[in-house]
């Protein structure tokens, strides 16, 4: 790639990406890298874009199970982590917007919302990963969800260079948007505008402790996957799974958590191609038993 000799330096090859996902799981990128600003993102991307590299941004590496083959392409980790707060009003009255790059990690976003007492991120207190990942996947929890919030985005495109979607562009659905949707990968989200609603701190501050008091009672600890499966319309995946009697199968050192059946946890010295494997086996017996295709919310990458 053609970059500045401050940015090669950084470039680090064949590194493993296990400890850049919230599984701790995964091979090997072809090329790694670490961007701390934006214009180091914008850079090495477009970089790698000009010379037909593939290329993947991962924020906390939460919801994704990276191949024990690893990545071909550029794997650029975004640790670009800005909050900016502002006021405006609408029909609706008075309101508070946040501008968030897309590294920042949810609970950060979710803590200083609430510290400004600002209300409507209080499901995010205990949700792994990043606002650019939340924004591609619609991620929520508790009733709440980014289409509820986001006014937005910037997006950063190989062919098109930065474009502004709102939230109507984003086409948002249950834990989709047009962004999950396409089919290449070629864009990258940079920024956010959210809105949210002015409210006592104590309250949204007591909301959070509920919400991260009901993860720790209903879902199993340590390293995690996230949820494996999105919900069907009117049911719950892990419901199904735990009715056909999956609780606690295991493959490898991957094992269907006796705590919840949607989490999948890693007994010891599980691989990727277990967690995999898991996935496929419980996928089939839900459907073979209750005749529902469960669709992942994991994204899977590289080579299986």
């Amino acid at each position: 790639m053609t970059l500045s000799p401050y940015l090669r330096e950084r470039l680090l090859p064949n590194e493993s990406l296990a400890r850049y996902t919230a599984a701790r799981l995964g091979g090997p990128a072809e090329w790694l890298y670490a961007a701390e600003d934006m214009d180091e993102l914008v850079g090495v991307v477009s970089a790698a874009w000009a010379e037909g590299l593939s290329v993947r941004v991962m924020g906390g590496g939460a919801n994704v199970l990276i191949s024990d083959k690893g990545v071909r392409g550029l794997v650029v980790i975004n640790d670009v982590s800005e909050i900016q707060f502002g006021d405006w009003h609408d029909d609706d009255g008075y309101k508070r917007n946040v501008s968030a790059t897309a590294g920042v990690g949810l609970v950060v976003l979710a803590r200083k919302c609430a510290a400004h007492g600002l209300s409507g991120m209080e499901w995010a207190a205990s949700v792994p990963g990043t606002v650019g990942g939340a924004i591609v996947n619609n991620a929520g929890a508790h009733g709440g969800d980014m289409a509820h919030s986001v006014v937005d985005v910037v997006v950063l495109d190989a062919e098109k260079g930065p474009q502004l979607m709102t939230r109507k562009d984003l086409q948002y659905d249950y834990r989709s948007s047009v962004l999950k949707t396409r089919k290449d990968r070629r864009f990258v989200v940079l920024l956010a505008t959210l809105t949210l609603h002015p409210d006592d701190p104590e309250k949204i501050e007591e909301r959070m402790d509920e919400f991260v008091a009901y993860r720790k009672q209903t879902q199993p600890p340590g390293a995690s996957l996230g949820s494996i499966f999105k919900n069907p319309p009117e049911d719950y995946a892990g419901r199904l799974i735990e009715a056909c009697g999956l609780k606690g199968v295991q493959i490898g050192g991957a094992q269907v958590s006796p705590v919840h059946a949607n989490f999948f946890i890693n007994t010891g010295g599980a691989t990727a191609h277990d967690y995999y494997a898991l996935v496929q086996y419980v996928h089939a017996n839900v459907f073979e038993r209750t005749g529902i295709d469960l669709e992942t919310e994991i994204e899977m990458i590289g080579e299986w």
